[in-house]
């Protein structure tokens, strides 16, 4: 059975501050027909009766709102995640502006992928490690004197070009992309292996070192065939299997 609402992005709200901008947000994307919210760590808890006001009865339409304790857990379930994000960064990913992103999602989500887009807290944004997370970035062409958005605003922004683009003619299907959730596997399972064969050295290079290296594997979009078949690569190197010293 097809879950509902599955050619839809989910949108994600990472440590929301404000009751009222998680209603407000709620209440936009209910205008433009969207209905997968989720929410990581809000900072005043979940439900919140201030997000219920501002809402005027949108949540109920977006419902169940989702709730999860990190960004890992909020993607799992998606191959194709983009983070909203006015900064850049020093990572090689593709930069979308909301048009050219939100095509480059419908694509996939046609062809049955989940998709999500990040939006980050409204005093700081998303961080590097959400950030590195995702498959690219989306950035707005704000005027750069004041290039500040309400958070509501912002996914306001995504929300009313995926309507617009809703009903146009269907793409060629693609190659369905893993999980984040497989893709996160196999990270951890490389960045095991490489720990245990002293690769992250010197230590304050750690952080980055395994940045680069989820960089470098989302950029490929492995399919979910191909994540197997690099987590059997990472065993067997573990291992040291292989035909080496056999007669």
């Amino acid at each position: 059975m097809q879950k509902p609402y599955s050619t839809q992005p989910a949108i994600v709200l990472v440590r929301p501050q404000m009751g009222e901008n998680i209603g407000a947000a709620a209440r936009v994307m209910a205008n433009f027909g969207l209905r997968d919210l989720r929410l990581v760590a809000p900072r005043d808890g979940w439900p919140n009766p201030k997000a219920e006001v501002m809402s005027a009865g949108a949540i109920k339409d977006t419902g169940p709102v989702r709730v999860y304790s990190n960004v890992g857990k909020a993607i799992a379930d998606c191959a194709l995640v983009f983070a909203v994000s006015a900064r850049l960064r020093d990572m090689e990913k593709d930069v979308f502006g909301p048009v050219e992103g939100c095509a480059e999602l419908r694509k996939h989500a046609q062809n049955g992928a989940q998709t999500a887009l990040l939006f980050g807290a409204e005093s700081s944004g998303l961080n590097n490690e959400d950030v590195a997370l995702c498959d690219s970035l989306v950035t707005y062409p704000v005027d750069k004197s004041f290039g500040s958005l309400n958070l509501a605003q912002a996914v306001a922004v995504f929300a009313y070009e995926w309507k617009v683009r809703q009903g146009q003619n269907q793409i060629q299907p693609l190659s369905e992309i893993a999980s984040k959730k497989a893709q996160i596997g196999l990270f951890e399972h490389l960045e095991g292996a490489l720990d245990k064969a002293g690769f992250f050295y010197p230590a304050e290079k750690n952080p980055v070192m395994r940045q680069n290296i989820r960089n470098a594997l989302i950029k490929a979009r492995l399919t979910e065939q191909e994540v197997r078949t690099f987590r059997g690569i990472v065993k067997a190197l573990a291992k040291g299997r292989g035909k080496q010293g056999s007669k």
